[in-house]
């Protein structure tokens, strides 16, 4: 198993050395070019990804033409489309490599399985939901109740590493704002 991972799941739970070996057993490397595509709208999803190395977006392009950035994910996050994962239907979403990418991919099979075979694995992966909704939960609002330089800076605060390595224009359309008024607020 990648170290990032093992070390990603002791942060939740332990795991004997014979269920690490048998959980990585579940997981397959894949490497990725920046600009090259894990989910692309329309496909299907066969897998949530964990980020080893690099930086995603996850985005939806409307009728207009117009790119709304859901999530950034780097190193130690999960990402995918998860309505189509879970749903086992099309994506609705974009998930494009910002830089050069290596993931570990788990099948929706796969998780299930270990979800029911171990029940450290199905209290991570309950623990990983829950701390993803609320991230949702807590974006949602700023959009609703903060101001383009309390997004911007609340976004520096909490990841100062991630808005270094995110190019302008991305975290612009990330912030929900134009990359001119991100200009203003970054200088």
């Amino acid at each position: 198993m990648v170290a990032s991972l093992e070390a990603h799941f002791a942060r939740l739970i332990s795991l004997t050395p014979a269920e690490l070996e048998y959980v990585s057993s579940h997981f397959t490397l894949r490497k990725f070019r920046k600009h090259q595509f894990l989910v692309q709208q329309g496909s299907r999803v066969i897998n949530d990804f964990f980020v080893v190395k690099g930086l995603l977006k996850s985005s939806f392009v409307n009728d207009q033409g117009k790119e709304h950035i859901l999530q950034l994910a780097m190193e130690d996050w999960w990402v995918s489309d998860y309505q189509a994962y879970f749903n086992q239907t099309d994506a609705t979403l974009d998930i494009t490599c910002i830089e050069d990418v290596e993931v570990l991919c788990l099948p929706l099979a796969s998780r299930e399985r270990l979800c029911s075979e171990l029940h450290q694995i199905e209290h991570f992966f309950r623990k990983k939901s829950n701390a993803g909704y609320i991230a949702l939960q807590r974006r949602i609002l700023s959009f609703m109740n903060q101001s383009a330089a309390e997004r911007y800076n609340e976004l520096l605060q909490m990841y100062p590493a991630l808005a270094q390595r995110v190019p302008k224009t991305v975290l612009a359309s990330y912030l929900g704002v134009s990359r001119e008024t991100l200009s203003r607020l970054s200088s």
